[in-house]
């Protein structure tokens, strides 16, 4: 790689969380029995028309606003093109007059990535193919499809290619991610597929600035398989390059082997012989509209880092943790309550990456956080605490006394450290010679001793201490 440059845009399918779907009032729900959230609009019938959502345009100029697009008069399209899934043939779309244009992503590292454009569309149903290899069509002996997802509200958010690796592409969309979260624009939960990735990728030699073939992977639907995919096709570029080759413009497929496999040829406009959508008007939402949706807008990811780093005095890589698992509310919560933020910011990263842990009660978690610095529970203690306190939402001190949980008196920590001493002659010498890394083997059976009650930087205090 070390000759060559990874170019990639990504391409990503937002569902938008509204209650019923873009243009018909079905419910928009995941996870109900197959073909119960329908109506005549979503299967095409003759004679239904549409009606647009207005929560759906309020969630997308969301969107835009937070990605500094500027929002603008809108038409939608049909997009013609046949699937299974796809009842009416068609698609309806946004085309050349998109809502949201020209846009930006700053990533934590201070990557700027452009946003080309933010269109509204409508999500097609999904085919379940049986018999065959990976749920695909080949080798199935038949196909189901369920059209709940039929006229779901999307929002495509579609980058420049401004990416430079498969890293910053996960990052990208990490923080699109949080973003759409921060906002209550959408779920964005990739398993479910309320949020799908296809990443446009090329290669280049470094220093040009040229725009080579690209090939347009589809559905990636985990941050793993968005990073692999585009490492192993940046490869197979590279690799068809230095061979004299060169890469054919197509739509690819991503397999967990390990591979990507020619899907179809790309596309172009004019194959989906887009024309204006003759059933709605133009979208021009006025300014007063527009103000609106500004004045409402919540705290983003980007600046909610930069105020925890002031307020806990922590680095910017720590807080984007923090932050993306939504933990920083609880965090913010736990310092004003008079808890260390060094010490709130370190369980929230360490020790907080479970269902239920944003819902902590902040106050109990600053008391935990108090016990532990005054050495009233060990480190192990607390780990345990807090998570008896996720899982039930009793105080930290009504279970540290339900497990007996306290500290012990110095002369039984010296004693137990006396013992580990004693019973392990060899590794005391090579401590005493210099050798920490040993140390571990003395802190082990103090623990194991004590049955985990003993504080951990307490026994390595009193062996630097005895070593002299």
């Amino acid at each position: 790689m070390t000759e060559w440059e990874i170019v990639v845009g990504l391409e990503v399918h937002v569902e938008l969380a509204t209650n019923t779907k873009l243009f018909s009032h079905a419910p928009n729900r995941f996870g109900d029995d197959p073909n119960t959230n329908i109506t005549p609009v979503c299967l095409g019938l003759p004679g239904s028309l549409p009606v647009l959502n207005r929560k759906a345009v309020e969630l997308a100029m969301t969107i835009g606003i937070a990605l500094g697009c500027e929002i603008q008069p809108s038409v939608f399209h049909r997009k013609n093109y046949f699937y299974p899934d796809m009842p009416k043939d068609y698609q309806v779309s946004q085309y050349d007059q998109p809502i949201c244009i020209d846009g930006s992503l700053d990533l934590p590292n201070g990557t700027r990535v452009g946003i080309e454009r933010a269109h509204l569309e409508e999500d097609a149903g999904k085919t379940t193919h049986l018999g065959g290899e990976d749920g695909r069509i080949h080798g199935a002996s038949e196909a189901l499809v369920d059209y709940n997802r039929a006229g779901v509200p999307l929002l495509e958010v579609v980058s420049r290619p401004d990416i430079r690796s498969a890293d910053d592409a996960r990052v990208y969309v990490e923080e699109l991610r949080a973003i759409l979260i921060a906002t209550g624009a959408s779920e964005a939960r990739l398993e479910e597929g309320s949020m799908r990735v296809d990443a446009n990728v090329s290669v280049r030699p470094f220093g040009s600035n040229e725009l080579r073939t690209r090939c347009e992977i589809k559905n990636l639907n985990s941050l793993r398989s968005l990073q692999r995919a585009i490492s192993y096709e940046a490869q197979r570029h590279i690799g068809l390059y230095e061979a004299g080759e060169a890469p054919r413009q197509e739509t690819r497929h991503w397999s967990e082997d390990g591979r990507t496999h020619t899907l179809r040829s790309k596309e172009e406009a004019n194959d989906y012989r887009y024309f204006p959508e003759p059933d709605l008007v133009l979208l021009d939402p006025d300014s007063e509209w527009i103000q609106e949706i500004v004045a409402g807008m919540p705290e983003l990811p980007a600046e909610e880092r930069v105020r925890l780093v002031a307020s806990a005095g922590i680095d910017l890589e720590i807080a984007a943790t923090v932050v993306n698992r939504g933990l920083s509310s609880l965090v913010f919560a736990a310092i004003e309550a008079g808890a260390d933020g060094q010490r709130a910011t370190m369980h929230a990263v360490q020790n907080l990456s479970i269902d239920g842990a944003a819902a902590l009660d902040a106050t109990h978690f600053a008391e935990l956080l108090d016990m532990e610095k005054l050495g009233t529970l060990t480190a192990t203690q607390t780990k345990q605490v807090l998570s008896e306190m996720v899982d039930t939402g009793l105080d930290p001190a009504s279970i540290a006394q339900t497990h007996g949980f306290e500290a012990m008196e110095s002369d039984e920590l010296e004693t137990l450290v006396a013992r580990a001493i004693s019973e392990n002659p060899e590794a005391w010498i090579k401590f005493c010679e210099g050798e920490d890394k040993v140390q571990g083997v003395f802190v082990g059976a103090v623990m194991k001793a004590s049955k985990g009650q003993a504080d951990g930087k307490a026994v390595n205090a009193i062996l630097r201490q005895r070593r002299g």
